[in-house]
């Protein structure tokens, strides 16, 4: 992976995570833990979204939207979590 592709990693986390914060409210964990939720959501949609047969497309827009469904599916799986 080259720099490049990193910082987009990291750029993508970063808005998928806080978009889902915004939209799971009270779902969110400040900067840097957005930023993980964001990160590991883009690896759940990643992997559930072609497991449906789903496709968003290419671009960083997909990217995005990919990953913030992951990071919705997150966040709502920790907030049961954090409940029980």
């Amino acid at each position: 992976m080259t720099v490049e592709g990193l910082i987009i990693w990291i750029i993508v986390g970063l808005i998928a995570g806080w978009l889902a914060g915004q939209i799971v409210k009270g779902g969110g964990f400040g900067l840097v833990g957005d930023l993980v939720v964001g990160l590991v959501g883009g690896i759940i949609g990643g992997w559930l979204l072609p497991t449906l047969g789903l496709s968003l497309g290419g671009g960083i827009i997909g990217e995005i939207i990919t990953s913030l469904i992951g990071a919705i599916i997150l966040l709502l799986i920790l907030r049961l979590i954090k409940r029980a």
